[in-house]
């Protein structure tokens, strides 16, 4: 299915605000799973392509789930049901969490992706996988770097299973805007850092130096990464990554697009955590909610003075 071009007032702009807070799976967790929500997409759309799902099915859903993910956070279907919940609420509940961040996006591809939220996504034992997949679960990101000038550390360090969860989704996201196909976009979201798994992130600075050597460098190991996988899935994951190295077509426009904007906004959260205030909490983000017991927090804070 190819998307038409999206009808007037929908853009890069609307959809904005949906893709910051994608953003911040990067650093939702929960407890028993290993890694970030991010990190736990990133594994499993993995394993689930090694099983030999549909790679749209696997897009469709991956995204879908990040969508609810937005506001749900970490409470999936299987957590509510655990929580003694009749089918019919959990249900409702997924819906309204899908519904609270799909508003921006395309209406053509919100009915593609509603109908997955409802389904379980199981975290996958890093064991069952390709050993490229943990590692790229453990290699951060270089940070901000440039030739001749001194690193920027960020803490926390980004993770490369982070990124490219995040880009792998938001590249689904993006395609309507263009026209584009969803599978090809979101596999290349995936596999565009193949290489980093054996080849560690130095960054633009780093790249430099290595030169003439860099492409050498990126096809062994990436090369090495593909040999991991079952047959067929090389093949398609090869012609995905034909897309990391040009923009002139939908696909790839899509995919560009999902990678610069995350590489950005993940600089700017870093930006606004470290401007963050105490009146930034209190007021903007309403930390001392409403509720029964507000009057009373509130006057205890005053009576403190740390108001």
């Amino acid at each position: 299915m190819n998307y038409q071009i999206p009808e007037p007032g929908y853009s890069m702009a609307t959809l904005l605000p949906l893709l910051l807070e994608l953003n911040d799976l990067k650093r939702i967790r929960v407890a028993g799973q290993s890694g970030s929500l991010a990190t736990a997409l990133f594994r499993r759309a993995w394993a689930r392509l090694v099983a030999g799902e549909p790679l749209a099915a696997v897009a469709e859903s991956e995204t879908a789930h990040a969508v609810a993910a937005v506001r749900l956070a970490g409470i999936s279907g299987a957590v509510l049901r655990q929580g003694g919940l009749p089918p019919a609420l959990v249900q409702a509940i997924r819906a309204r969490g899908f519904a609270a961040s799909a508003g921006a996006i395309a209406p053509a591809l919100q009915e593609r992706l509603s109908p997955h939220i409802h389904a379980d996504m199981q975290d996958i034992a890093l064991e069952t996988l390709p050993p490229f997949v943990g590692l790229l679960c453990e290699q951060p990101r270089a940070g901000a770097t440039r030739p001749g000038r001194q690193r920027v550390a960020l803490e926390p360090a980004e993770l490369h299973s982070e990124h490219c969860g995040v880009v792998a989704v938001a590249a689904v996201l993006c395609a309507p805007l263009y026209g584009a196909e969803l599978a090809l976009p979101f596999l290349c979201g995936l596999a565009h850092h193949l290489h980093n798994a054996y080849l560690p992130d130095a960054g633009y600075a780093g790249d430099e130096l290595l030169g003439e050597a860099l492409p050498t460098l990126v096809e062994t190991f990436r090369t090495r990464a593909l040999n991991e996988l079952p047959k067929p899935l090389p093949g398609p994951v090869r012609a995905a990554l034909a897309l990391v190295y040009q923009a002139d077509t939908a696909e790839a426009r899509a995919f560009q697009a999902a990678d610069v904007l995350d590489r950005v906004i993940e600089m700017r959260w870093h930006a606004q955590a470290a401007s963050f205030t105490l009146d930034v909490a209190l007021g903007d983000m309403d930390i001392v909610h409403p509720g029964p017991v507000q009057a009373f927090q509130s006057r205890l804070l005053r009576q403190t003075g740390i108001l």
